[in-house]
């Protein structure tokens, strides 16, 4: 039988923060609302597949309130390290989080934007998004939801009818607003802004609110939460690597206190396992470089510690912190033998699996989807020379996770390598042409299908 349809279950739980913790805004007035995208399959996990497209365009274009939620957007306010410095002078520049609800898991969603106008926090910027931006949004949500990265959704991109001048790609361009789907938007930021203020008591509400309605406990200690963060966190940075994904910006207002990856900007998937290998052009030391990630991912929760000292011991936090590395290690095995279509053993065989195998790629430069793709839950063909000759042993020496009989295994591997990118964009930009687009995104799907 097919599941129940999800009952639509708004909820309020913003509310419980108060006022100091956001800014009421209004969405921008747009020219147009052209529907480009909407994920009905996100959309029925909070029961909202039954809009029709007038009605989703009210809601995620002009942004009309959802009944029974926040009765209008709010600009949350956080600080944040930005590649390693500290800036006080940001917040939600170009969204705001205007509605949440349950999941059919339960869990407290919020719905928050991407372009849909200026805040107090914009600054010198047009709190806008550009029509590409939101279509590389929904391929790295997309891809990170079908390799088993915990992710944001891409719920929703409305084209908007403005031109945009922007200085990292031809301009004027088109413009979009985007709507995401997350499990939460508490950023580490948030916890640093109150610890640059010295403000002990909304810190401790903040506390409280993340444990209650991210983490379903009671309580407002803050060791306890950060023992969770860290444990989500080590999670990410596995999973992270097991996709061959690089998020590109891994500052501490882009780091979700529920371990779940969100906002995508100069992301790329590597195409071998480099671990030089970097997605943003203006990252020029490779701070945030594929290999670098669970490093960058760990300096971003040590903030948080320091955030907690505010209400907090030093000791117990730092011995939090340094549970880290030994979370780490275990969660990438496990994330690599996922993708692998292997079942674990032990943490010690599972360790060397990996070592050998992270070898094999580094020394050989195989593609990495296609190394994944052949590898899974089968022997590595002839074309895998001699260089793989540890590698295989290991391999072999696995039993399958489950059977390679889906039909997506008759064809070839799904990638999404910056050229793909920039084809797709290319049949929009050229002759509004979303069918590949679309194709793509079937694709992807299918790949899901075969791993999950």
């Amino acid at each position: 039988m097919p599941p129940a349809p999800q009952a639509y279950r708004p909820a309020t739980a913003l509310a419980d923060l108060g006022p100091a913790f956001s800014d009421a805004v209004s969405a921008a007035n747009f020219p147009q609302q052209i529907l480009r995208f909407r994920n009905d399959r996100a959309a029925a996990s909070i029961g909202l597949d039954t809009l029709d497209d007038v009605e989703w365009i009210a809601h995620f274009g002009r942004f009309a309130p959802l009944p029974g939620t926040l009765p209008g957007p709010l600009a949350l306010r956080y600080h944040g390290h930005q590649f390693r410095v500290y800036n006080p002078d940001i917040g939600d520049g170009r969204g705001f989080t205007f509605a949440q609800m349950h999941d059919d898991a339960g869990r407290l969603m919020d719905l928050g934007t991407k372009g849909s106008g200026q805040t107090p926090f914009s600054r010198f910027g047009d709190g806008r998004l550009t029509l590409k931006g939101g279509m590389r949004e929904i391929l790295a949500t997309e891809m990170l939801e079908a390799l088993n990265v915990p992710t944001s959704r891409t719920l929703s991109l409305i084209e908007t009818g403005e031109e945009l001048d922007r200085n990292d790609e031809p301009s004027p361009t088109r413009s979009a607003v985007l709507v995401r789907l997350s499990h939460g938007h508490i950023r580490i930021g948030t916890f640093q802004r109150l610890a640059y203020e010295r403000d002990a008591e909304n810190m401790r509400r903040l506390v409280g609110y993340v444990l209650r309605h991210l983490y379903g406990e009671n309580g407002d200690d803050p060791l306890r939460l950060l023992n969770l963060i860290v444990e989500r966190t080590a999670t990410l940075a596995a999973r992270y690597m097991a996709a061959g994904f690089v998020h590109g910006v891994l500052n501490s207002d882009n780091i979700n206190v529920t371990g779940e990856s969100f906002d995508y900007g100069p992301w790329r998937f590597a195409p071998t396992w480099d671990p030089g290998f970097t997605a943003a052009y203006f990252d020029h030391a490779g701070l945030y470089a594929f290999g670098r990630q669970p490093e960058a991912i760990h300096w971003d929760v040590m903030q948080l510690a320091s955030s907690l000292r505010l209400i907090a011991e030093s000791d117990p936090l730092i011995a939090a912190l340094e549970r880290f590395a030994g979370l780490y290690q275990p969660a990438v095995a496990s994330a690599l033998l996922w993708r692998l279509g292997r079942q674990p053993q032990d943490p010690v065989t599972d360790r060397a699996l990996v070592q050998t195998v992270e070898r094999a790629l580094r020394a050989t430069e195989a593609p990495l989807d296609r190394f994944f793709f052949d590898a899974f839950a089968q022997p590595l063909p002839d074309r895998y020379g001699s260089d793989w000759n540890d590698a295989r042993a290991a391999l072999d020496a696995y039993a399958p996770r489950k059977a390679r009989d889906h039909s997506y295994w008759q064809g070839e591997p799904c990638s999404m390598l910056i050229d793909e990118v920039e084809t797709l964009w290319s049949a929009i930009d050229e002759r509004d042409d979303w069918a590949p687009l679309h194709a793509k995104i079937d694709a992807i799907r299918t790949m899901g299908e075969a791993l999950a």
